[in-house]
């Protein structure tokens, strides 16, 4: 099966939004095993969208559609489809009931009924979100499937509709299983597992490179669930051996999740000291729910003097080595545990740019520190970028450091235990 996407909206091609709905459909085709090689954007033109599905069932047998279902003149993308099918419109009873029930109580604009009228012959999807019912159209060849614009009623949609009818059109199942890595390079773990990669055929090995991290998805082919998620687990199983240190998590889990639950796991508390980031580490650490339980304080000590006066860097340090310094890193952790009395202190201080750097520190030199149980640990990074990017990747990196010195921490640990 082929498909495209055809996202409807004039608010698209002026770059008003941003097209997160044709981000979201593309990964899920990928995960059903659909090929999926064209994407357009169309404006809330009725003949500007039928050259568009004209074009696109010449390529394709799947068209899926975003955008264009509101109560509005111009939101045209449900009867252009139909007309396109030579399908009339009618009276959906089951969505009128829906829509009379969202609106009791309240007013509504006789405009709204038309967001329930549906090619005929349709199968209709339900909208828990939203006012806008989606459809599925098709004569037995071409199959176009017509969703709202909004991600919040787009996404579950697909996932409760869209998604299960399109797994019964298929004769086998694809699963994939994703693993996250942080502190290497995608080139740098690609290289690894070269070899593994290469003698891998089903399942398939993918390597993606993501904003300060990257991924190894890992996609079996199979008659069922059962079967695939066999297939994935001795090639998870060899991953794991070779790259198992810079794995953080699987599937839906993130760095900043990973971390934190460890941290609440073994009842560790932190604190954070934070200059060129600027509270970028401490935001993203209590995002985690249930972080009140180890997350003591945030500090942004962006002045020498605070520094000083918060987190106990010493002058002296300051004056021979400078801010921007592993010294100075090293100081800044230490002081934001002990001042806090937590058992973790974070460090970042560097220069973002995009002014403000020498010959001897220039913009992008970024010291970051950790200190765990009586040990501070600092790593200098040299980033590049963007003034955002830097401090991005600063706070990404301060995370990841984290992140080892708790692995290193077990690992004492449990050397401590076997003696």
């Amino acid at each position: 099966m082929k498909a495209e996407i055809i996202a409807v909206g004039t608010e698209l091609l002026l770059g008003d939004i941003l097209n997160t709905d044709a981000q979201f459909i593309a990964r899920q085709l990928a995960e059903l095993g659909i090929t999926l090689q064209y994407q357009t954007v169309v404006g809330d033109n009725k003949k500007r969208l039928t050259d568009a599905l004209d074009i696109a069932f010449k390529r394709a047998d799947l068209i899926i559609t975003s955008g264009g279902l509101g109560p509005t003149d111009d939101d045209i993308t449900k009867e252009t489809a139909a007309e396109y099918f030579n399908r009339k419109m009618v009276l959906h009873e089951e969505s009128k009931n829906r829509l009379l029930s969202y609106f009791k109580g309240r007013n509504m604009s006789p405009t709204n009924m038309k967001q329930v009228y549906m090619p005929e012959g349709a199968l209709v999807l339900d909208n828990d979100n939203g006012t806008a019912p989606g459809c599925i159209i098709s004569d037995g060849k071409k199959t176009v499937a017509v969703l709202p614009g909004p991600p919040s009623e787009l996404k579950p949609m697909f996932e409760k509709g869209v998604r299960p009818y399109l797994e019964k059109q298929q004769d086998f199942t694809l699963v994939s299983k994703v693993l996250h890595l942080s502190g290497i390079g995608e080139s740098a773990a690609a290289e690894k597992i070269r070899e593994l990669m290469q003698k891998s055929s089903n399942p398939t090995i993918a390597p993606y490179a993501k904003t300060n991290e990257m991924v190894f998805r890992i996609t079996a082919k199979g008659k069922d669930k059962e079967e695939c998620n066999a297939l994935i687990k001795p090639v998870r199983d060899e991953i794991y051996s070779i790259l198992g240190e810079y794995i953080y998590g699987e599937d839906n889990e993130t760095l900043v999740s990973s971390v934190m639950k460890k941290l609440i796991e073994k009842k560790l508390t932190l604190a954070v000291a934070e200059s060129c980031t600027g509270g970028l580490v401490a935001s993203r650490l209590i995002d985690h729910p249930g972080a009140s339980a180890v997350f003591m304080t945030g500090l942004v000590t962006y002045t020498n003097e605070s520094k000083t006066r918060l987190l106990g860097v010493k002058p002296n340090t300051l004056d021979k080595y400078g801010a921007v310094s592993e010294q100075t890193a090293e100081e800044m952790c230490i002081g934001a545990a002990e001042s806090c009395g937590t058992d973790i202190g974070i460090s970042t201080t560097g220069i973002a740019g995009p002014d403000g750097g020498t010959e001897q520190k220039p913009v992008g030199l970024v010291y970051i520190g950790v200190y765990c149980k009586g040990k501070a640990v600092t790593k200098e990074l040299r980033l590049s970028g963007s003034r955002n990017k830097i401090r991005n990747a600063a706070a990404t990196a301060a995370i990841e450091l984290l992140r080892q010195q708790i692995i290193q921490e077990d690992k004492n640990g449990k050397d401590k235990d076997q003696r």
